[in-house]
């Protein structure tokens, strides 16, 4: 990855990393709203809502247009799908890297080198020898 992919996961995980950005990303990408009608759905002031959606804005996840006096924010799908690809590409590295460890520990299990040990027959003790 280059440094620009990789400030922009960056960007991207970090505007995921709030719930209160998670719920506002999820309510634009079922439908387009206005920034006043989503600070109306949070306990906070609509200062601070502005301030998640721009940090949603700078991440690529949200777009917003203006219709007269409101601005409206819309969802994104192609950037919710990169953040899945990158997901997705860490998945299979971690999925190989426990494939490996798996055939390591097969490989150091005595039951499939084929050369298994006979197991130590136990020793007669006095009684059994009488």
């Amino acid at each position: 990855m280059t440094d620009t992919d990789e400030d922009r996961a960056d960007a991207l995980f970090h505007a995921l990393s709030d719930r209160t950005r998670r719920d506002i990303l999820r309510r634009v990408l079922a439908g387009e709203h206005s920034v006043s009608t989503l600070a109306a759905a949070y306990d906070m002031s609509f200062a601070a809502v502005q301030k998640h959606v721009a940090v949603l804005q700078r991440a690529g996840l949200i777009t917003k247009r203006r219709s007269g006096r409101e601005q409206l924010a819309s969802g994104d799908v192609d950037a919710v799908r990169a953040v899945a690809d990158m997901l997705t590409d860490l998945e299979h590295i971690w999925r190989g890297r426990i494939a490996r460890i798996d055939d390591l520990i097969a490989d150091a299990s005595p039951h499939t080198t084929g050369d298994r040990q006979p197991s130590p027959q136990p020793t007669p003790t006095a009684s059994e020898e009488d």
